[in-house]
């Protein structure tokens, strides 16, 4: 152990404390009041010298003209030559060790309560104005949870600190089995050189419960110039072109046993599942709300006004895109890599097919993919510069299950204000698509 001399402070419209302490003591500085904890006595030294001691709880001499005191435990000021000096508090710690300490722990849905019972011995003085003061014993309170570690939950220690006392403690919400561990006046032990009690309770059977839900998007077309627009290129993306195909995973923490998974599209539901994760493909165009609850037999609890009994609930939001179909009229299957091919550019389609004819009505190429395009070869041999005329027809996302063309003639049909509903996402386009070859640069 070492010696340890308390610096004091100066309070305004006193003179400074004269006073030391001596041996194993530390310092605490509460409300203004300066107050020395000593491991073993109280000892106390005068640095101006022999004075005259008075306690601040009576008023009454305590010795006089002497340099160093061993008091009982309360405060005391200096006086000399007809000034009083700031006083200090002085208590020998082990006087105030608990008595036999129990914790308990109840677990909640959103918090965990600790009660603390026994005997805490408080520590009071009466300062120079005759008011009766507590000190405020600190405590720390430890335990293990789980944190998100955006990949897992994972170990996390935590720790509580409040003012040491009996009764109740409101802790966060605790998600797995741990030890809780209450130590008390850490500093006060530390500087002291003394053994840190604590008082140890167990959970074993968490009831607070939570998710975090993970998502991953099917990618089409990594790596690869696409004429589609909006395609996922990215697992984290949530919007874009149909079809839109997600995985959804809970990601649950252990106390979790029922699962709801709900798809709103708009104000509709449209999907409800009660598995851990869930795989769905988006498809028609417009905003969805993908809700997901856990749950377990604790929670919900039974009162439904007790915001402690709600299931834990996240939301997340999914876009997809109107479709869109627009035709080029030339390309240049030269070989430079720059607009080789005859394709659309789209986004949300269902269906589709194009025919491409040559002048005399002789169909050359078609194809049903609108990925994929026209090279300018005829049984692979390249196709003479010039206009072709093309007819495409495809289906959108958006349009309706029973929708169908109109007729032989070629036309144009998507969403306009005031349009019928039944034309929404049908196309029906034909003109000239103009192939030139050029020369590769």
């Amino acid at each position: 152990m070492v010696l340890v001399l308390c610096s004091l402070f100066l309070i305004p419209g006193r003179a400074q404390t004269n006073i030391e302490c001596v041996g194993v003591a530390t310092q605490e500085v509460q409300k203004g009041d300066t107050l020395f904890f000593f491991a073993e006595e109280v000892h106390l030294r005068s640095k101006i010298g022999a004075a005259d001691w008075y306690s601040t709880e009576t008023g009454a001499l305590v010795q006089s003209n002497a340099e160093e005191i061993y008091p009982d435990d309360g405060g005391y000021y200096l006086r000399k030559n007809g000034v009083n000096y700031t006083p200090v508090y002085a208590f020998t710690y082990l006087n105030y060790a608990p008595g036999t300490l129990e914790a308990t722990v109840t677990p909640y849905c959103r918090k965990t309560e600790l009660k603390l019972t026994g005997d805490i011995p408080q520590i009071t003085y009466v300062n120079e104005y005759g008011q009766t003061r507590t000190y405020a014993r600190a405590c720390t309170i430890s335990y293990t949870t789980l944190a998100w570690n955006t990949e897992q939950w994972a170990d996390s220690a935590a720790q509580a600190k409040e003012t040491f006392r009996t009764g109740t403690y409101q802790l966060p919400p605790i998600y797995r089995a741990t030890d809780i561990v209450v130590r008390w006046d850490d500093k006060i032990t530390e500087d002291l050189g003394l053994t840190q009690d604590s008082v140890v309770t167990q959970l074993t059977e968490p009831h607070a419960i939570t998710c975090m839900p993970t998502t991953i998007t099917t990618t089409r077309g990594n790596g690869e110039r696409s004429n589609e627009l909006e395609r996922p290129t990215e697992a984290s993306v949530l919007k874009g072109s149909a079809p839109l195909e997600i995985a959804f995973y809970s990601n649950p923490t252990p106390a979790v046993e029922y699962f709801s998974w709900r798809i709103y599209h708009g104000s509709n539901l449209v999907v409800e599942r009660q598995d851990a994760d869930l795989r769905y493909t988006f498809a028609d165009p417009g905003a969805y709300r993908v809700v997901h609850e856990v749950s377990n037999r604790w929670c919900p609890c039974n009162d439904p006004n007790d915001p402690d009994c709600q299931n834990d609930s996240v939301e997340i939001l999914v876009n997809i895109s109107e479709s869109q179909l627009l035709v080029p009229n030339v390309f240049t299957p030269n070989g430079d890599g720059q607009n080789d091919e005859f394709r659309v550019v789209y986004r949300s389609l269902r269906e589709f097919h194009c025919w491409v004819y040559n002048r005399w009505g002789k169909l050359v190429y078609d194809w049903t993919d609108p990925a994929k395009g026209w090279d300018g070869t005829i049984n692979g041999r390249p196709a003479a510069e010039g206009a072709y005329f093309y007819v495409i027809r495809a289906l959108g996302t958006d349009a309706a299950k029973d929708a169908e063309y109109v007729g032989l003639k070629a036309s144009y049909k998507k969403r306009k204000l005031n349009a019928d509903d039944a034309l929404i996402g049908v196309y029906q386009l034909s003109g000239d698509i103009n192939l030139i070859r050029g020369s590769k640069k």
